[in-house]
């Protein structure tokens, strides 16, 4: 192979993997003078000469001419004058040689090796700089196109055709994806699998909803809203507490927008994740107030060396600080990083109530709406039915009734 046709299609390979041409000229000088030291043993005493535009390569060796019969005849760097003549007759001792050397003097076999050096390298290179890319790019939101779905992950490729992977846990539980989709997500992480870049994505993380508010909030991106914190049960509820500097800025307001215009496409993006925005404030019981919300909080013992709190509520707002499946105390007690322990008033008025609806959390819907049929909407007017009244008015089972009322007794204890 010539050297011309080896550079072309080395050079026009690199140029298709973006490869700039300092670089595609280091990696072949390095490639050659491999060749050079396998076959020369050295080579401190050669200098290349490449030009990729043209495909032209000289090798050039350059020699000190030395007598016959001197002891350095055998350095690398030395020829002797006998030979020194071979290639121009009136060279003389002390003269330097500077001989060409041609690719096909390393053979054909060294020549294939190189050629085949030279693509594993501008792979390497490619991998590396995929890496160090995406690297850089760790909590950015991208957009990648579906190409395939499976059950553990689902894997996209981005605008250069690199694959990125979302795997089943850095999924919202809503996802649901087909081939073609566009996606978007942060980059998570960036690791070497096998010797290649693997590229996971999140939809899940606290940092893809913050990304979210800096690309649909301008005061956000600005910098003149901080958001201090995030906390979210993906597609499911997130607290977002945020602050701003400027009096005259309403950090909550400007992030939910006219009618809330700009959280509607968050939320939209999140699977309809129910987001609550929070002043945040350095008032401890405050903060803990607006993050328990929308409960109202009519007394609370904070124990800061435990990190814990006591939350003392009127009996009717205990579901709604614990929230459906207990979501919102979990949030609230991660938004404000003190464990959240919520009563019900000891000093609230003996006879009252609580409507059947607040049990929801706890009641399936369709029980509840049996026990409305006959009348009965508050808690108190179920226990004070009894058990074998509700069994023989209702359609419900006896371990139904029986759960209801454990329930419902519960809350007056």
């Amino acid at each position: 192979m010539e050297a011309g046709i080896l550079i072309d299609s080395f050079a026009d390979f690199a140029r298709n993997k973006n490869i700039d041409r300092p670089t595609m000229i280091r990696i072949l000088e390095d490639v050659f003078r491999t060749m050079i030291r396998k076959k020369y043993k050295d080579d401190d005493n050669f200098d290349i000469i490449i030009n990729t535009d043209k495909g032209d390569l000289e090798i050039w060796r350059f020699r000190e001419i030395v007598d016959d019969n001197s002891e350095d005849i055998w350095d690398h760097d030395k020829i002797c004058l006998t030979d020194a003549r071979k290639i121009e007759p009136d060279f003389e001792i002390g003269e330097e040689v500077a001989e060409e050397i041609k690719l096909i003097d390393f053979g054909r076999r060294a020549v294939m090796t190189a050629r085949q050096t030279l693509i594993q390298k501008i792979k390497d290179l490619e991998k590396d700089i995929l890496f160090q890319k995406y690297k850089e790019l760790v909590g950015e939101i991208i957009t990648g196109e579906v190409y395939q779905t499976m059950s553990r992950e689902v894997l996209l490729i981005d605008g250069e055709g690199n694959e990125l992977n979302i795997p089943k846990s850095d999924q919202i539980p809503k996802d649901r994806y087909r081939k073609g989709d566009s996606a978007r997500a942060i980059v998570h992480r960036v690791e070497m699998h096998n010797g290649n870049p693997r590229i996971i994505l999140s939809r899940t993380s606290p940092t893809f909803l913050e990304r979210l508010f800096e690309s649909e909030v301008p005061e956000v991106y600005d910098g003149l809203i901080t958001i201090k914190k995030v906390v979210r049960e993906p597609g499911e509820r997130a607290k977002v507490s945020v602050e701003s500097y400027d009096d005259r800025i309403d950090p909550v307001g400007a992030c939910v927008g006219m009618k809330g215009s700009r959280i509607h496409s968050i939320v939209r993006e999140l699977q309809n994740e129910n987001i609550d925005v929070i002043n945040f404030t350095d008032n401890l019981e405050l903060y803990i107030s607006r993050a328990l919300s929308p409960a109202k909080i009519l007394s609370m013992k904070i124990d800061e060396p435990q990190k814990r709190v006591s939350v003392y509520l009127k009996p009717d707002q205990v579901s709604l600080a614990i929230g459906r499946g207990g979501q919102n105390i979990k949030l609230a007690s991660r938004l404000v990083e003190y464990e959240i322990d919520v009563f019900r008033e000891l000093g609230a008025v003996e006879d009252e109530d609580v409507d059947l609806d607040e049990f929801s959390d706890e009641i399936e819907s369709w029980v509840i709406d049996e026990l409305k049929k006959i009348g009965l909407d508050t808690a108190k007017s179920v226990i004070r039915l009894g058990r074998e009244d509700m069994v023989r008015r209702t359609d419900l089972e006896e371990e139904t009734v029986d759960n209801v009322l454990r329930v419902l007794s519960q809350e007056f204890e």
